[in-house]
């Protein structure tokens, strides 16, 4: 579905709701879109499920911008289309439960399972950055195994610290910014998402891939020196 998005936007989707084919598609139509390289074009990103694209009207009409659209759309199936080149595999320290991550027993019991199990389940999960949202360089990631299709919380959480992993609804999401939510505080780490001075200073791009790595508190603090927060990563290949 293509829509307009103001009078300098087009928001292509590919589904009313997350799933992996659909968050496939979005970031792979908008690599397509950088790649044909059009006069005008001064934005493009995704999100869930869509792909937003940006332009300037003075130089590109709407109705030119929105058939070249059309004709990229119809010219494959993007559900099935293949993942970026150059996305990361990155290995994030977490503490788990404790005082740093209080909520992990509420959303073990939620998903139906004991804390120990719940650890080794969302420490084992390889999830994808399937978009980035609400703070600069915060990612949601998913999805996660069935069981963790929990609801967020009816009450608010007043604040969780930056670093925070909260989850629900399949997904988790790493806080870049210490914020009120209701999602559940699971897991803690001590990574920097956002670095304004660094080279690139959005650390994690959509379409990156990720593991929660269990780890314990001492360790974790003495990561706390390291912008990255002991995090690593490979090029996936």
């Amino acid at each position: 579905m293509i829509r307009t998005g103001g009078v300098d936007g087009l928001l292509v989707s590919f589904g009313d709701r997350l799933s992996e084919a659909a968050n496939r598609a979005a970031l792979a139509f908008r690599v397509a879109v950088e790649a044909e390289g059009w006069d005008a074009i001064e934005e493009t990103s995704s999100t869930l499920v869509s792909c937003f694209i940006r332009f300037d009207p003075l130089q590109l009409p709407h109705e030119i911008v929105k058939a070249k659209v059309e004709t990229l759309v119809k010219g494959r199936n993007w559900f099935d289309a293949a993942l970026p080149t150059g996305r990361r595999f990155w290995r994030i320290p977490t503490v788990y439960g404790t005082e740093l991550a209080p909520q992990l027993a509420q959303a073990a019991a939620a998903a139906g399972m004991t804390e120990a199990e719940a650890v080794t389940s969302l420490s084992g999960a390889r999830v994808r950055v399937q978009a980035l949202g609400f703070a600069p360089g915060q990612p949601y990631l998913g999805e996660l195994p069935e069981a963790w299709d929990i609801p967020r919380q009816s009450q608010l959480t007043d604040r969780v610290p930056q670093g925070a992993l909260v989850v629900a609804i399949r997904q988790f999401v790493l806080f870049g910014v210490s914020a009120p939510t209701g999602w559940q505080h699971v897991g803690q780490t001590a990574i920097n998402l956002f670095q304004p001075k660094a080279d690139e200073p959005i650390l994690l791009r959509p379409g990156d891939e990720v593991r929660f790595i269990a780890t314990d508190p001492a360790s974790l603090n003495n990561m706390r020196s390291d912008p990255n927060g002991g995090a690593t990563y490979e090029t996936i290949k």
